[in-house]
Formats: C-alpha cells, sequence, structure tokens
C-alpha cells in the first residue's frame, strides 16, 4: 500500500464531505418543502373548515331572512287580494295566479344553491334534515298557492246574504249588497252632500252638477249621464221593446219599466210615505208625491214663473204658451196637450174603464176618477177654502168655489152674454136656452 500524507488524506475525504453536505442540504430541502406542503395542506383544510362554517352561517341568515321576506310577502299579498277584489267590482283590474306562482317559484329556485352547500358537509344528517324541511316548506307553499287560486271567483255565487239570501259570486260584492241592509254608504258627493253605496254611483250622481253628458246618440245627437240610459234611448229608434210582461204581454224598452208594470198585477207597492203611509209602485212616484207634503216644486215656468212638483207637468203647462197640441185622436182627431189625457179620451170612443172601485164596483176611465170616487166612501175632502173653511172632495170644485170669493166669472155664453164661475154652471145654462143638446 502506498503512503499517503494527511494532506492528501484530507484531499481525498473533501469531495465525500461536500457530497455528504450536499446530500444533508437537499434532504433539509425536501423536508422543509414537505413541511412547507403540510402547512399548506393544513391550511388549505382549515380554510376550506372555514369556508364550510362560514357558508353554513351564510345560509343559516339567509334562510332566516327568506322566511322572514316569504312571511312579509304573504302579508302583502293578502292585503292586496283584499284591494284587489274591490277593484275587481269595477272590473278594472285582473290579478292572474300565473304571477303569484312565478314568485313563489322564484323563491323556491333560489334555494336550490344553498341546498347543494349543504349537502357538500357530508354525512352528518344535518343536511338532509334541512333539505326535507325544505321539500316540507315547498309543498305547503304549493298547497298555499292552490287554496288561494280556489279562492278566486270562478262564475258560482258561494256568497251568500244572511238577511234576504241573495247570493254573489265574491265577497266583495256581497259586502257592497249588504250596505243595503246596514244603510252604509261610504262615498259621499263633495258637491251636495248626498252619499252613495257604490263609488260607481257616485261618479254619475257628480255628472248631473258638472253637467257631463259623456255618452251620445248617432241617430239624434241627445246625450246621456249613464251609457244604460243611452242603450234603453237607442231602442226608440229600433222599436226594440225586449222585456215583455208574461201575464198581458206588453212589452217593455227598459227592464226597470216591465218590473214596475207587474206590481199592476201583483198589487206590490213597495215604497210607502213616512208621512201619511201612502204606498207607490215606483219609487219616483213615491219622491214626487212627497213633494206634495214639502211644498217643493222644483220646475219653474220661464214664460210666467209658475212652478210644478214634476219635470213633465212643466213641459205640458209650456204647451198652453206655445199652443203646441202634439196627441191627436185618430178617432175624432181632437188634440191634446198630454199623452196620458190623449189615452184617457180614447177610453171614451172604446168604452173601456180599467180602474174600478173595490167597494161599490163602478169602474172609470182614469185613476184620477177613482181616486176622487172613493172619497165619497173615505169622507175624504182634502181640498179647503181658505176664505171660509169650507172643503171639498175636487181641486177643480174648490176652485170654482173661490171665485165666489172673487167675484170671477169666466165662462160666459155665447148667445146671451150671461157669465158663470164654473163651467158646469155655463153648460146648464146653455142646455136651458137650447144652445147645446
Amino acid at each position: 500500500l502506498a503512503i499517503i500524507s494527511d494532506h492528501e488524506f484530507t484531499k481525498l475525504l473533501a469531495p465525500v464531505k461536500e457530497e455528504e453536505v450536499c446530500w444533508t442540504e437537499k434532504e433539509a430541502l425536501v423536508k422543509e418543502e414537505e413541511e412547507e406542503e403540510a402547512v399548506t395542506i393544513q391550511k388549505q383544510v382549515e380554510g376550506e373548515t372555514v369556508t364550510v362554517k362560514e357558508e353554513e352561517k351564510d345560509v343559516t341568515e339567509e334562510d332566516a331572512f327568506r322566511v322572514k321576506e316569504e312571511e312579509d310577502i304573504t302579508v302583502k299579498e293578502e292585503e292586496e287580494d283584499a284591494v284587489f277584489g274591490v277593484e275587481d267590482e269595477e272590473g278594472e283590474i285582473t290579478v292572474t295566479l300565473e304571477e303569484d306562482e312565478e314568485e313563489k317559484t322564484g323563491e323556491l329556485i333560489n334555494t336550490s344553491k344553498y341546498r347543494e352547500i349543504l349537502n357538500y358537509r357530508g354525512s352528518s344528517g344535518e343536511p338532509q334534515q334541512l333539505h326535507d324541511a325544505e321539500e316540507a316548506e315547498k309543498s305547503h307553499s304549493r298547497s298555499e298557492l292552490l287554496k288561494k287560486h280556489q279562492q278566486r271567483p270562478t262564475g258560482k255565487k258561494s256568497n251568500c246574504c244572511s238577511d234576504s239570501g241573495k247570493r254573489f259570486t265574491s265577497s266583495v260584492k256581497l259586502k257592497i249588497h249588504q250596505r243595503i241592509h246596514t244603510g252604509e254608504k261610504p262615498y259621499g258627493c263633495d258637491q251636495c252632500g248626498k252619499s252613495f253605496t257604490q263609488l260607481n254611483s257616485l261618479i254619475v250622481h257628480q255628472r248631473r252638477h258638472t253637467g257631463e253628458k259623456p255618452y251620445g246618440c248617432d241617430q239624434c245627437g241627445k246625450s246621456f249621464i249613464r251609457l244604460q240610459t243611452l242603450k234603453s234611448h237607442q231602442r226608440i229608434h229600433t222599436g226594440e221593446k225586449p222585456y215583455g210582461c208574461d201575464q198581458c204581454g206588453k212589452s217593455f224598452i227598459r227592464l226597470q219599466t216591465l218590473k214596475s208594470h207587474q206590481r199592476i198585477h201583483t198589487g206590490e207597492k213597495p215604497y210607502g210615505c213616512d208621512q201619511c203611509g201612502k204606498s207607490f209602485t215606483q219609487l219616483s212616484n213615491l219622491i214626487v208625491h212627497q213633494r206634495g207634503h214639502t211644498g217643493e216644486k222644483p220646475y219653474g215656468c220661464d214664460q210666467c214663473g209658475k212652478s210644478f212638483i214634476r219635470l213633465q207637468t212643466l213641459k205640458s203647462h209650456q204647451r198652453i204658451h206655445t199652443g203646441e197640441k202634439p196627441y191627436g185622436c185618430d178617432q175624432c182627431g181632437k188634440s191634446f196637450i198630454r199623452l196620458q189625457t190623449l189615452k184617457s179620451h180614447q177610453r171614451i170612443h172604446t168604452g173601456e174603464k180599467p180602474y174600478g172601485c173595490d167597494q161599490c164596483g163602478k169602474s172609470f176611465t182614469t185613476s184620477s176618477y177613482l181616486t176622487i170616487h172613493q172619497r165619497t166612501h173615505t169622507g175624504e175632502k182634502p181640498y179647503g177654502c181658505d176664505q171660509c173653511g169650507k172643503s171639498f172632495i175636487r181641486l177643480q170644485t174648490l176652485k170654482s168655489h173661490q171665485r165666489i170669493h172673487t167675484g170671477q166669472n169666466p165662462y160666459s155664453c155665447t148667445q146671451c152674454g150671461k157669465r158663470y164661475s164654473d163651467k158646469r154652471s155655463l153648460t146648464k145654462h146653455q142646455k136651458i136656452q137650447g144652445v147645446v143638446s
């Protein structure tokens, strides 16, 4: 063996030590990388755990917010249902079920992302419980939607009035009807203070103050406040009379006129005067009658200033000034100011006496003659003289009597010129003279 010096031996060992150092450094570097990787994995695991916890917290907060929001939406929908029901009465707003379904479906779809997060957490059993709860909630929401849909108007009259027994398709219409029984009139006119049960009635009423007549006839140009009045008017031009009486076959333009007519057959008089107890078949007749108690005469003549209870009476009176007699008899050619006077006159030719006394059976051509006759049975004398206090059955008899006090003799004989206070006395005189037979 060759002998080497210490220096040479050291030289020979140097590469080995360097190699060992290199390996040692490599091992340390690998170990350090492994440790760093372990720390990174630990942080990732911890981060994922924190993320899941945070997401779980977010889900809990979101669920709580969503439940509160659904409660608010439910309350709001109930309030809107009440408002929309009133609007449906007017036929202006329609709310469809599909809109409610879209809102609810949208809320249910939004929960799918929360289910994915919860299912990610593993097999602890809690995500499945929450999933079942959501499914139950979804089923409950659909059940509520079905109930709401079933409560919508279907055309069936399922809402019944406990007072009259009348049935309605919606609770809103029933509520409006019940105001007839309760006397509630929530809609008041700011012009005259008159109140109404329905808003639409108030709107129509206010047109009387404004003079607005939005519905015009294309045949004659006449305008009306109500659409229904225009439709009834147009039947005058077409001759249509769709409402027929099943008792006598008579036909009418308006349904209300038919109903009033049918009361002649039934004897029903639903409108009673609270002053004297007298009853009427039509409300308009009661209103006119009540003016006799109050003394109200709202219709005045611009020619002579005379006032009247009825508008039709004013129109008839104005023909005295104009000389117009539009109603002529086709039997004798005589003309009259009023249609009713013509009808009464024509009964002279036909011999018809439709108004019979239930006391003695005597019949008359007009209802006014029957009324006067019935006073002979009751002893009623409604017309009193303010000069001497004497009372009379007929108004015309009172007027003739008052001429005794005034000395007025408006009726004169064409032969001798003698004058009388009443027409009957003149006629009697003329028969004696042979002027009339």
